[in-house]
């Protein structure tokens, strides 16, 4: 199996074992009424552009900030001025946990992704209730019409919905439902990172929807470059992480952005 089938097959198994743990969560998901901050209408509205992730490892790096704590971080890329952030909720592989989504609400005012492997409703409603505004669908782990159902049902709870793509092939897996599509430049199955990825796809993607580049983006150049390609967001998170402070890295980014 490729790194991308393995975190799939781990993540069937976890949520199963959630269901068991807490098979109310769609009862509970229902029941919030906290506004959600859109995704979307953020990175229009933003100068910048930048979604500045929370991430404490990766399966292809490593750890980055082993020891990384929310609280100490995700208010300060706020204050540094990034337009959403987004939060890995990944244990195995990316170190990461739904009480960071938890902590990351209570702290900022501004649109939260989680952004995990989301393959089951489950995991939407957990969304919801922990504190998400829009949720990550990745192409390349689902069957377009897994997408659609998927979005529609974050969509029945409040959420938006932001779609991976990686090449050509998985276009067809956006869908009215869908309301921003991001262009990952990093292939989930070899972990090999290319900008001319976002480049070559962003002239296919139909011209209505909300573009976002993520993975390997680090120089304000870059930024500058895939927004005369119509990009309006940029997921940027090892670049940040792996400074000693990311919020200071973040804002000093933006300086010469």
């Amino acid at each position: 199996m490729n790194i991308l089938e393995k975190i799939i097959q781990t993540k069937i198994g976890e949520i199963a074992e959630n269901r068991k743990i807490m098979p109310e969560i769609s009862e509970l998901s229902h029941e919030v009424y906290r506004p959600v901050i859109s995704f979307k209408e953020a990175l229009l509205r933003s100068d910048s552009g930048i979604i500045a992730e929370f991430k404490r490892k990766s399966p292809s790096k490593g750890f980055i900030k082993a020891e990384a704590k929310v609280e100490e971080i995700v208010p300060g890329y706020e204050r540094a001025g990034a337009a959403a952030i987004s939060v890995l909720t990944d244990r195995q592989y990316f170190g990461g946990s739904v009480d960071d989504l938890v902590e990351a609400r209570k702290d900022v005012n501004i649109p939260l992704l989680r952004k995990d492997f989301i393959i089951d409703t489950y995991q939407i409603d957990e969304a919801r209730y922990y504190g998400a505004d829009v949720i990550l669908l990745i192409a390349a782990a689902l069957k377009p019409e897994k997408v659609k159902e998927l979005a529609e049902y974050a969509h029945s709870l409040g959420l938006e919905v932001l779609l991976e793509i990686h090449d050509q092939s998985e276009l067809g897996h956006i869908c009215e439902s869908i309301d921003v599509v991001g262009v990952n430049n990093r292939d989930l199955t070899t972990f090999i990172t290319d900008i001319k990825t976002s480049v070559e796809l962003s002239r296919m993607i139909p011209p209505e929807f909300v573009k976002i580049s993520e993975s390997g983006i680090s120089t304000p150049l870059t930024v500058k470059e895939l927004r005369i390609y119509g990009f309006k967001g940029f997921l940027m998170g090892e670049n940040f992480m792996k400074q000693s402070d990311p919020a200071h890295g973040l804002t000093e980014f933006l300086g010469h952005l």
